[in-house]
């Protein structure tokens, strides 16, 4: 008779040894991409942001990076043979506990998908928030928006607040910006010359926007000066403090070559004289009712 020998079972090593080495490829693979996608910014990528908008980039980039996180996760799970048919069944326990714990996380994601779509801002643009914040969009993500101020400070604003306040764009609908210059010449000036000047200085300043045109307006009579205001345009609304610095420089060199008075605030006082009949303002003190006696 012949001996029949059963097979033996494989060891334990032999299944798990394949899934690790699986596990380690999609672990290198995964965070390969990741790096690569966080990676790509305006140096490296310029050939696609000139076809582009930034705003849709940096949307993408972070869209990119969820979808990769969730695919790396299922396949590791596929890898090491777990039924998903349990946790798909249950896909809706899990997604009420899974809003609750995140609800700050689900409100800023449904927040930058609104501004998304809204297009209240883009990268580059230059904003100010109802708080006092104000800068220049440099990243809008998926969880929030970044903003670089003045200062070179960062400041990340969570997406559900952006898409409940008010944000003027002073880069939208058009890039310029206006600015509005305040000044005061002495009655006596000679007001076509002002105006003159001040178009001339605008003129001569090479930074600003060529169209609009510059304009001058007399304001009011004030108690000391004719209040004149230059209003000019500059491109960037965040040259609009550097340019405002040239043209008063500008507007005072002019105006001392021309002889054109910018007058300190005066008050004129008048001393009335005193009527005769008008008792004086220090009266004579009354007599004491006291009296000295001689001592014998």
């Amino acid at each position: 008779h012949a001996i029949r020998l059963n097979p033996l079972p494989p060891s334990p090593w032999d299944l798990i040894l394949p899934n690790i080495v699986k596990t380690l490829i999609l672990m290198i693979w995964w965070i390969s991409l990741i790096r690569e996608i966080t990676a790509m910014d305006e140096t490296n990528m310029g050939w696609v942001l000139d076809k582009m908008d930034k705003t849709h980039f940096y949307m993408i980039k972070n869209i990119s990076r969820i979808v990769l996180l969730f695919t790396g996760i299922l396949w590791g799970l596929v890898i090491w043979k777990v039924n998903l048919t349990p946790l798909f069944a249950s896909a809706g326990i899990i997604g009420i506990a899974i809003a609750l714990a995140a609800k700050d996380t689900l409100a800023n994601f449904f927040g930058g998908i609104a501004l998304f779509v809204d297009a209240a801002y883009k990268v580059g643009d230059y904003i100010i928030l109802d708080s006092g914040e104000r800068g220049e969009v440099v990243e809008v993500g998926i969880r929030s928006t970044k903003i670089k101020t003045r200062d070179d400070i960062l400041i990340t604003i969570p997406n559900s607040i952006m898409s409940t306040t008010k944000i003027i764009n002073q880069s939208a609908p058009e890039p310029r910006y206006r600015i509005r210059l305040d000044v005061g010449v002495a009655y006596g000036s000679d007001l076509r010359l002002v105006e003159k000047t001040l178009l001339g200085v605008a003129e001569q300043n090479h930074a600003l926007a060529e169209k609009p045109l510059p304009r001058v307006r007399v304001r009011n009579f004030g108690d000391s000066a004719i209040n004149f205001q230059l209003l000019v345009w500059v491109q960037d609304p965040r040259h609009r403090g550097r340019e405002t610095h040239n043209l008063l420089k500008m507007i005072h060199s002019a105006f001392q070559e021309r002889n054109i008075e910018i007058p300190y605030p005066k008050r004129d006082i008048y001393l009335q004289p005193e009527k005769n009949n008008e008792k004086p303002t220090n009266p004579v003190a009354p007599k004491s009712s006291i009296t000295k006696e001689k001592v014998p």
